[in-house]
C-alpha cells in the first residue's frame, strides 16, 4: 500500500503571521499557503524551480498598496515578494522565495479607452490576447506582439519590456506605454507619464521616497548621458532592465520615468495599471510563404525582404516544420504551407506585408513574388517555392503555428528536450547569417541537436539546444554552452537578453555593462528599493548592499526529477515532460484546454499543475523508497480483505480529522479534472492528464476509501441494461424528490438523468437490426454485407438517449443500408475516468475481443458518440498494448461520405444548422466540424461550425455535487452565450454529455446532427 507522504515544506511562521494580519486589514484578494498552490509557482516557463512561501492573489491596487505599507512595518522587513504575471517568462524572472504576488487572477480588467486619442487603460493582469479582442472592435490592436499573447499578462510584458513578430515596425511594449501606476514598497502610488524636464526638476526636489526616485534617476541619468549612448547597443532589441538610454528624449527636453519601470523585472515597484498606446488595425494584410532548400538560404534570403518594405519576416527551420507537422496545428494550415514537388522544405521565411493602401501592398507583394521567381529561374538564393496567403483567417493560421513553434520544440523524444537559457539573442540583422553559422558550429562542437526560428528583421535568434537536465553532466555543459553564447554574441556586436528578459541571467550583467554603468543602475535600485525586497537577485542587487545575485545554474526542475528513478520518469512521461509552456493557461473561453483552469482561475486546476504535482509526489515516494510501477503491478493480484478495508477506513478517518498527506492536495487537483482529453492534443508537449491522473487515483484509492459515487459511475455499465427493461418505473422513483435529495446529500450526485421511455429494445420491438445473431451476420453473402453497417451501441445513447441510436438506424435505412444493433457490450470509459483501471483493463479486453471478432465479418462498424467510440482509439491501446485486437469503430460521419457518395449533390440553400462541437472529438479529430459540414451539404444544407470550448458536463463530471457550479460556470463562459442568440432547434451537437448539459440548463435539449440529416433526407 502506498505510504502517506508528509514532509512537504512548511511556512515559515512570520510569513503565516503576515497573511493573518493583512486579511484582518481588510484584505480582499486571496492568499496560499498549501504546498500544491506554491509549487505551482514554483516554476514558470523556463528550467529553473524556486519554491515560494506563500501565494497572494489580490483583487485591486489597493490590496498591493495595503500589501506594501504592513511589509514596511519594521517585524515584517525581512520579507522578500515578488511580482507574477502569466509566468510566460523562459529566464526565471518571477522565481523567488518568499511571498509571490499573483496579479494575473483577479487584476484583469479593462479599465477605460479613449479611440479619439488612441490609448487604454488596463490592470496589469489583462491578456495581450484579451486586450486585443476587446480592442478589435474599435479599429484597434495593442501592437506589441510574442507568441505567448493568449496567456501572457501587459503587466508581464511591461516588466519584461516584451516584443516580438513586427517590432521593427510597431516597436517593443516600452514604445507604447504612456504611463503607469506603481506600488513602491512602504504602500506609496507612482503614476508616470511622459513630461516636461521642469516639472522632473520640481518633482526631485520633494522630500519623499517619490521624490527621491524622481532625483536620482533624473540624476543619473543627465550626468552619464554620454556613457548611457556608448554603452547601450544600438539595436532594436537594445535592452531589458533599467532602460536608463530613453528616460530622457533626444533632445533632453522630456523625462519618463515609465522608461526605467518597462523592463524591470518587478524589482523596483509592482506595477498594476498601465495606459497603454493602441494602433490603428491595418486594412490590408498579405503574407508571403516562401519556402527554401536550407535554413541557411532563408537566412541569408532574408535581409531584401525587410527590403521590400515588409512588416515582418519570421524564420522558421526544418526541425521545427516537422514538429508542427506532427501536430493537430498543422490541420489548419496544410493548405497554406504546401510541399513542393520532389523537394525537401528545410527552411521557412514568413513575410507579412500591411497597411492601409491596397494598391501599395499589393504592388509590393507581386514585386517580392516576382523577384523569388526570377531567384527560381536562376536556381539562385536557395528558393524552391512560394505562396500568398491574402484571408485574414488563414494568415493567423500560420501565425498560430508560428508561435506554437516554442511548445513544439519541447516534444522532441528522447530524454534530451531543447531548453531555453541562451534563445533570444540579437545581433545587427546585417551579421545574423555569420553569427548563426558560428553559433550551429558551437552547438555542432558538442553534438547537440536544436531547432531554430526567429526575427530575422530584428537580428533576433531563438534556438534551443537539447540537453537532459536530469543529468548533472549535461546541466554543467549547459552552464558552458551559456558562457560561449555570450562571448560569440558580443563579437557580433550583441546581447544575450534580446528578447526574453534577464531573470536568472544577470549575472552576466556587470561584464555586460561594466563597472562605472553598472553602478549606475544599483543606484536607481536603491532609489526604489533601497533594503532590496523587490524580486531581488534580479537586475542588479541596490548600491550599498552586497547580495548575492541568481546563477544560471541555480536549481532546475531537473535537479528535482533526477531523484525519481529513470524507469519511473520513463513510466510517468505524462506528467515529467511538461515544460512549463503554458498553453493550458489560453485565456480564450473558446478554446478546449482547459475548462478547469479557465472557471477556477487556479493554476493547480491545470495540465501544467497537475502535471508538476504528479512530478513532486512522484519523487516524495522515490524519498520514502516506494515504487509506484511495483505497486500498480500488484494491485491486480490482491483481493479486498478485510485487513485492508479496515486500513483505508482508519487511513480516511484520519483525513477527514486533518491529518496531512501531500497526496490529498493531488487528489484535489486530480479532481477538478473533467478528462476532456483536450490537453493530449492542444498541448504542445501532447501531455495526457486523464492517462495519468487515473493512475494516481488507482494508487490512492488503495490507501483511502473511495466515495460512494465513484463506484455507481463505474459500475453504470451494468446497471443500466437492467434498469432500462422497466425505465419508466425506475424514472418515477428518480424523480421523487426525497431520492435527488438523498443522492445529492449522501452520495453526492445532483440532477441525475432520466432513462429513455421507450427504451431503445422497445423502440426497436420487431425491427430485423434488433434480432440478428452472429451466426446470421456471417451467413450473409458479400454482397449483403457490403450493405450493412453494425452499430456499435454505447451506455449513454442507448440508454439515456436512446432517440439517437433509433435515428441512426433509420438514417443508415435512408441512405440504402442494412442496420444491425449489435449487443451492448460494456466500454470502460467511466471506470477508466475513475482511476478503476483493473476492471478497465478487464472490461477493455473483453469489448476488445468481441469487436475484434465481429471485425473479421468485414462490416463498418460505427458508434454515434465521439468520447466513448474514441475510447476504443486512445485508452484501448493505452491498457491493452498489443493486446488491443485488430477493430476498428468509425463515427457517423467518418462512415456517411461512403453512404452519400451515390447521391447526387444538391445546390445548398435555407437556414443554417449549428454545430456546438464536442472538445474530445474536435481536439483528436480536428476536420470533424468540416467533414459534417460537407455531409449536409452535399444534401442541400448549410452547417455552421460554433466556436466553443467546453459545455462542462464531461460525462458524470457535471452531475457530481463538488463540481455542479463550476459545471454551469463553464458552460456559461462559451456555450450559453452562443444558445441564447442562436434558435435551439437548428443547434446540434455529437456529444451526448453535451446534450445533457443544454437540456438540464435550456430546458430543452439539442438533437445530434445525424438527426438533421435524417429530417433533412426526408
Amino acid at each position: 500500500m502506498i505510504p502517506q507522504i508528509s514532509q512537504a515544506p512548511g511556512v515559515v511562521q512570520l510569513v503565516l503571521t503576515f497573511l493573518q494580519v493583512l486579511e484582518q486589514q481588510g484584505f480582499t484578494g486571496d492568499t496560499a499557503t498549501g504546498y500544491a498552490d506554491r509549487l505551482t509557482m514554483s516554476t514558470d516557463n523556463s528550467i529553473y524551480q524556486l519554491l515560494p512561501d506563500a501565494v497572494v492573489f489580490p483583487r485591486s491596487t489597493a490590496d498591493v498598496a495595503l500589501l506594501a505599507r504592513l511589509a514596511a512595518e519594521e517585524r515584517f522587513s525581512s520579507l522578500i515578494f515578488t511580482p507574477r504575471g502569466g509566468g510566460t517568462g523562459t529566464n526565471g524572472q518571477a522565481l523567488n522565495q518568499g511571498i509571490i504576488i499573483d496579479l494575473s487572477r483577479y487584476m484583469n480588467r479593462i479599465i477605460e479607452i479613449n479611440p479619439e486619442e488612441g490609448w487604454v487603460r488596463v490592470e496589469a493582469g489583462v491578456i495581450k490576447d484579451q486586450l486585443n479582442q476587446f480592442l478589435k472592435p474599435y479599429g484597434y490592436f495593442f501592437a506589441p506582439e510574442l507568441s505567448t499573447s493568449n496567456r501572457a499578462t501587459l503587466g508581464g510584458m511591461i516588466n519584461t519590456d516584451a516584443s516580438g513578430q513586427g517590432s521593427l515596425v510597431y516597436g517593443k511594449t516600452s514604445d507604447h506605454v504612456l504611463g503607469v501606476r506603481a506600488v513602491l514598497m512602504g504602500g506609496d502610488i507612482l503614476d508616470t507619464q511622459p513630461m516636461p524636464v521642469q516639472l522632473a526638476e520640481t518633482l526631485a526636489k520633494e522630500q519623499s521616497v517619490i521624490g527621491r526616485i524622481y532625483r536620482t534617476v533624473y540624476q543619473r541619468c543627465r550626468d552619464n548621458r554620454q556613457l548611457i549612448i556608448d554603452k547601450f547597443p544600438k539595436l532594436n532589441r537594445f535592452l531589458t532592465g533599467y532602460d536608463l538610454r530613453h528616460v530622457f528624449n533626444d533632445d533632453m527636453t522630456e523625462f519618463d520615468l515609465t522608461r526605467v519601470l518597462t523592463g524591470s523585472e518587478g524589482t523596483l515597484a509592482f506595477i498594476t495599471e498601465a495606459r497603454l498606446d493602441i494602433t490603428r488595425l491595418p486594412k490590408v494584410r498579405r503574407l508571403v510563404n516562401v519556402k527554401y532548400d536550407s535554413f541557411d538560404s532563408a537566412l541569408r534570403n532574408a535581409p531584401f525582404m525587410v527590403e521590400a518594405k515588409a512588416l515582418s519576416v519570421e524564420t522558421v527551420d526544418s526541425k521545427v516544420l516537422n514538429l508542427a507537422r506532427e501536430d493537430i496545428v498543422w490541420h489548419s494550415v496544410s493548405e497554406l504551407i504546401t510541399d513542393v514537388a520532389n523537394k525537401d522544405m528545410l527552411g521557412l521565411n514568413i513575410v507579412e506585408f500591411a497597411g492601409d493602401d491596397q494598391v501599395l501592398i499589393d504592388g509590393q507583394v507581386q514585386a517580392l513574388c516576382q523577384r523569388l521567381d526570377e531567384l527560381m529561374a536562376q536556381n539562385a538564393g536557395g528558393v524552391i517555392g512560394w505562396q500568398v496567403c491574402e484571408e485574414l483567417a488563414g494568415i493567423e493560421r500560420i501565425y498560430a503555428m508560428r508561435k506554437k513553434a516554442v511548445g513544439l520544440l519541447g516534444n522532441a523524444k528522447g530524454a534530451a528536450k531543447p531548453i531555453p537559457f541562451a534563445e533570444d539573442t540579437c545581433v545587427p540583422p546585417e551579421h545574423l547569417a555569420d553569427y548563426i553559422t558560428e553559433f550551429r558550429a558551437l552547438l555542432d562542437s558538442h553534438g547537440l541537436s536544436y531547432g531554430m526560428f526567429g526575427h530575422v528583421d530584428a537580428g533576433v535568434l531563438h534556438v534551443r539546444p537539447a540537453l537532459d537536465m536530469c543529468d548533472p553532466q549535461q546541466e554543467m555543459l549547459m552552464k558552458q554552452i551559456s558562457d560561449e553564447v555570450v562571448a560569440l554574441t558580443a563579437k557580433y556586436g550583441g546581447l544575450l537578453w534580446g528578447e526574453h528578459g534577464k531573470g536568472f541571467r544577470a549575472e552576466y550583467s556587470p561584464a555586460f555593462f561594466g563597472d562605472e554603468l553598472y553602478g549606475e543602475l544599483r543606484k536607481v535600485k536603491a532609489a526604489f528599493d533601497p533594503a532590496n525586497r523587490l524580486n531581488p537577485g534580479k537586475i542588479c542587487p541596490p548600491e550599498g548592499i552586497d547580495a548575492p545575485m541568481m546563477k544560471v545554474d541555480a536549481v532546475k526542475r531537473g535537479t528535482y526529477d533526477r531523484q525519481i528513478p529513470v524507469v519511473v520518469r520513463s513510466a510517468w512521461r505524462g506528467a515529467m515532460e511538461c515544460n512549463g509552456n503554458g498553453l493550458c493557461f489560453n485565456f480564450d473561453v473558446r478554446s478546449p484546454m482547459c475548462p478547469s483552469m479557465k472557471i477556477t482561475s487556479n493554476r493547480i486546476h491545470s495540465p501544467k499543475g497537475r502535471a508538476t504535482l504528479v512530478r513532486e509526489w512522484l519523487r516524495l515516494l522515490a524519498d520514502r523508497g516506494v515504487d509506484p510501477l511495483k505497486l500498480e503491478k500488484e494491485l491486480p493480484e490482491k483481493r479486498v480483505s478485510l485487513r485492508s478495508l479496515i486500513e483505508r477506513t482508519r487511513n480516511s478517518w484520519h483525513a477527514r480529522k486533518g491529518e496531512y498527506d501531500f497526496s490529498h492536495e493531488v487528489k484535489e487537483a486530480m479532481s477538478g479534472c473533467l478528462a476532456c482529453k483536450a490537453c493530449t492534443t492542444q498541448c504542445p508537449i501532447k501531455i495526457d492528464v486523464p492517462e495519468f491522473r487515473s493512475r494516481f487515483l488507482q494508487l490512492y484509492h488503495s490507501r483511502y476509501l473511495r466515495p460512494v459515487r465513484d463506484h455507481l459511475v463505474a459500475t453504470v455499465e451494468s446497471y443500466a441494461p437492467l434498469m432500462a427493461r422497466a425505465p419508466k418505473t425506475f424514472n418515477f422513483f428518480i424523480n421523487q424528490p426525497w431520492v435527488r435529495r438523498l443522492s445529492e446529500k449522501h452520495i453526492g450526485m445532483i440532477d441525475l438523468p432520466l432513462l429513455s421511455a421507450p427504451s431503445l429494445q422497445q423502440r426497436m420491438v420487431g425491427h430485423r437490426s434488433a434480432n440478428m445473431t452472429l451466426e446470421q451476420l456471417e451467413s450473409l453473402s458479400t454482397e449483403q454485407k457490403a450493405k450493412t453497417v453494425l452499430v456499435v451501441q454505447d451506455p449513454f445513447t442507448s440508454y439515456y438517449d436512446a432517440q439517437v441510436v433509433a435515428d441512426f438506424v433509420r438514417l443508415v435505412e435512408r441512405v440504402g443500408y442494412q442496420p444491425v444493433l449489435l449487443p451492448f457490450s460494456p466500454n470502460g470509459k467511466a471506470q477508466h475516468i475513475k482511476g478503476f483501471l483493473n476492471r478497465f483493463a478487464k472490461t477493455a479486453k473483453k469489448t476488445s475481443d468481441f469487436l475484434s471478432r465481429i471485425a473479421q465479418l468485414g462490416m463498418p462498424m460505427v458508434g454515434v458518440d465521439p468520447a466513448l467510440v474514441l475510447c476504443y482509439r486512445d485508452e484501448y491501446k493505452q491498457v491493452l498494448g498489443a493486446e488491443r485486437g485488430d477493430f476498428h469503430v468509425m463515427l457517423v460521419h467518418e462512415w456517411l461520405p461512403l453512404a452519400l457518395e451515390s447521391l447526387e449533390a444538391r445546390d445548398v440553400s435555407g437556414e443554417p444548422w449549428y454545430l456546438f462541437g464536442h472538445c474530445t472529438e474536435v481536439t483528436a479529430l480536428p476536420a470533424a466540424p468540416q467533414q459534417w459540414a460537407a455531409l449536409f451539404a452535399r444534401l442541400g444544407a448549410k452547417l455552421e461550425n460554433i466556436n466553443v470550448g467546453c459545455c462542462g458536463m464531461a460525462g458524470t463530471y457535471g452531475h457530481e455535487v463538488k463540481n455542479h457550479a463550476n459545471s454551469l460556470g463553464i458552460y456559461a463562459l462559451s456555450w450559453q452565450p452562443s444558445m441564447q442568440t442562436l434558435p435551439k432547434n437548428r443547434c446540434l451537437a455529437t456529444g451526448y454529455s453535451c446534450r445533457s448539459q443544454v437540456k438540464r440548463i435550456e430546458g430543452n435539449g439539442v438533437r445530434h446532427p445525424l438527426q438533421a440529416l435524417l429530417e433533412i433526407l426526408g
